[in-house]
């Protein structure tokens, strides 16, 4: 039995068009230690014209202070990459990285499980 005939991908149906490789130049290690809950924020010491779009998407993303994790899923993109690029933009001095001020306690995580398996 034959499967249909793919229909050509449109637009943003193909997804991105770098592999995450290309971006991240084969690095596969970011320089900087960050947790997908680390904060980054913009320093305002670099513009975002002088470098790389998607270095420059994520300095626009950091004017506030937001999670690795929230970076990663705008970019849609793995976290380990997004890790490495965001560890260009600390060793620019573009951005600031800090740990959360306070870690989630087990009951809060297994109170958001349950109502995420429930939806």
């Amino acid at each position: 039995m034959m499967s249909p005939p793919d229909k050509p991908w449109l637009d943003n149906e193909a997804g991105p068009l770098l592999r995450p490789y290309s971006l991240t130049n084969g690095r596969t290690e970011p320089s900087a230690a960050l947790s997908l809950q680390s904060l980054v924020r913009s320093t305002g010491r670099m513009s975002p014209e002088r470098i790389e779009p998607v270095h420059a998407r994520m300095l626009t993303m950091c004017r506030h202070a937001t999670s690795v994790a929230e970076v990663a899923a705008h970019l849609k993109q793995p976290a380990v990459v997004t890790k490495v690029l965001l560890s260009d933009l600390i060793d620019w001095g573009a951005i600031t990285t800090h740990a959360p001020a306070h870690a989630p306690r087990r009951e809060q995580l297994e109170a958001l499980l349950n109502g995420l398996q429930q939806l």
